[in-house]
């Protein structure tokens, strides 16, 4: 399995309406990122991970809130797998371990919290 991932800042939405699950498309065996918000205070990516793509464990200094806009993933927090779907989330807290597996094509966004 390749694990290529892609990056890309996306222009401001400030002003603009846009489809928030239209940030990143699906790449054959990528995972696919743009950032829509970074500032000191915390970020906000959308994520779109081909199927079987995966982050490895590990843990960030900050909180962070998951949300699946589409498809199916499985989410490790701590030791504790858990399936999401389109419409479900899961907050990933500081400093816990934490992993992600595309079940299915998906996309989410990710809200991560510095304080």
């Amino acid at each position: 399995m390749s694990n290529k991932t892609t990056s890309h800042v996306h222009e401001p939405l400030v002003g603009r309406v846009q489809k928030i699950d239209q940030l990143a498309a699906f790449q054959k065996d990528s995972i696919v990122s743009t950032r829509v918000i970074q500032k000191a205070a915390g970020n906000v990516t959308f994520f779109a991970f081909d199927e079987g793509q995966e982050l490895s464990e590990h843990a960030a200094p900050f909180d962070a809130l998951l949300c699946v806009f589409d498809g199916e993933t499985s989410v490790m927090v701590k030791d504790a797998w858990h399936t999401l779907k389109t419409g479900d989330g899961i907050i990933l807290p500081a400093n816990v371990p934490h992993a992600v597996k595309a079940v299915t094509p998906f996309k989410m966004m990710l809200t991560m919290i510095r304080s």
